[in-house]
């Protein structure tokens, strides 16, 4: 049996063993999978349905996330916070509603609960590369690998999504607010629409506080559109915007845990955003 069949969902909420059984059937690094949210193409009157799914790459979503798992979920809508309600499970994603009747600028977010994996020998390297993980991390995991223990870790998804607005005449679009989750990116540039070639400044939060030294990819729909930087002290990345279509501010934030010895906490964080022509 295919193993997105027996395993709905892959790495959002299977216990370890069914997970670590997954792993090792992938050929690819499914445990860096990110979790995203992206605009359907249905649509009612006064609301916006929106896809929260999970993918090997962006822009392709292929496992849906159950409701249940969600520990965070809601919208801003122009510095209202508004219910973010779950519409329908579809194969891919889980669909998503909010009203809109009224609203120029509007973020969403979703986190999820935390869970439990036990990563597979040869996914490791995968992983960490996926990420761009640094040097201490890898060192790190080197001297726990020396004493024949396994990769154990707990992480936690975080996934927002920008709609960008046209300000009133004379007034400045304003600027996005944290969410309140666990990691969180703030496109500190602006809400207005971002057009190709146009400044993006985002801050990456930990627990509200900026989070120097990240690697963070701005990805786009095809393979080749990928662009890093490395969060300044201040948690802030700057890249000019490539060209139109929807990009995928990506990042995960990789540490030993606090409270249980060699064990890794991760948390994933993606901010979708789109980019209109020149």
């Amino acid at each position: 049996m295919a193993c997105h069949r027996a395993c709905p969902g892959l790495v959002l909420w299977l216990n370890r063993r069914t997970v670590a059984s997954c792993l090792s059937i992938a050929s690819v690094a499914v445990f860096a999978h990110d979790t995203w949210f992206e605009p359907t193409a249905q649509h009612s009157p006064g609301s916006k349905l929106l896809a929260l799914g999970t993918g090997n790459q962006f822009p392709v979503q292929e496992y849906p996330i159950e409701i249940r798992m969600l520990r965070h979920r809601g919208c801003l809508s122009d510095g209202r916070r508004v219910p973010l309600a779950a519409m329908a499970s579809a194969p891919t994603a889980l669909i998503v509603g909010v009203k809109t009747e009224g609203v120029r600028f509007l973020s969403c977010w979703a986190q999820t609960t935390a869970f439990d994996i036990e990563l597979a020998p040869d996914k490791i390297g995968i992983y960490l590369d996926e990420i761009h993980a640094p040097a201490s991390v890898r060192e790190t995991w080197a001297s726990i690998q020396s004493r024949g223990l396994s990769w154990m870790e707990r992480f936690t998804k975080h996934a927002r999504i920008e709609f960008a607005g046209d300000a009133a005449p004379g007034f400045p679009a304003p600027h996005a607010e944290p969410t309140g989750m666990g990691m969180d990116v703030i496109l500190d540039s602006g809400l207005q629409q971002v057009r190709a070639g146009d400044p993006l400044v985002f801050q990456v939060l930990r627990d509200g506080a900026p989070l120097a030294g990240l690697a963070v990819e701005l990805r786009g729909e095809r393979p080749s559109d990928s662009h890093w930087q490395t969060t300044d002290v201040d948690g802030r990345v700057r890249f000019r915007a490539p060209g139109r279509g929807r990009w995928l501010l990506r990042a995960t934030d990789l540490r030993l845990s606090t409270v249980r010895a060699d064990m890794w906490e991760s948390r994933f964080v993606t901010l979708a955003i789109e980019v209109s022509g020149e």
